[in-house]
């Protein structure tokens, strides 16, 4: 399935990554590769949504989730799983804003990458998150994480 940022009203310099179909499901989520970072974005939908009118939690984690796998995996193919993923909720997001979100290594070793990053709409922390992402090379890594 051919995912377009237009779409779904996201800035044209943004792509969508395939390959995750939980992902796209939940979103869709695009991203852009940046210098030193990887910045990511979608468009929050009536289905994104609690009964409190706001953005569920649960799809701003999966969103934090994808944003710091990308900063892992620097934007390229490459598998990688969550080993954590911390959350600090800061503010909510409403059906039509446009989240945003921005992440960075922090450091990278063999295996593992220490990431973190901030989702914001217009400007506006809303969220607040830092994870370790392993790197997947080889099929039985991924095997192991299915």
């Amino acid at each position: 399935m051919k995912l377009r940022p237009d779409d779904y009203d996201i800035p044209a310099d943004y792509q969508h990554w395939h390959g995750d179909r939980a992902e796209d499901f939940l979103g869709p989520f695009f991203f852009r590769v940046e210098a030193d970072s990887i910045d990511t974005a979608f468009r929050v939908e009536a289905r994104h949504c609690n009964a409190h009118a706001s953005l569920h939690g649960g799809v701003m984690m999966a969103f934090a989730d994808y944003t710091l796998c990308l900063a892992a995996n620097g934007g390229t193919q490459q598998s990688v799983a969550t080993v954590t993923c911390n959350n600090e909720f800061v503010a909510p997001a409403h059906e039509g804003d446009l989240v945003l979100g921005h992440s960075e290594v922090v450091r990278k070793g063999r295996s593992l990458v220490f990431t973190r990053g901030e989702l914001t709409v217009d400007d506006r922390i809303i969220l607040i998150c830092s994870g370790v992402i392993k790197l997947l090379n080889s099929s039985s890594d991924q095997s192991a994480n299915r």
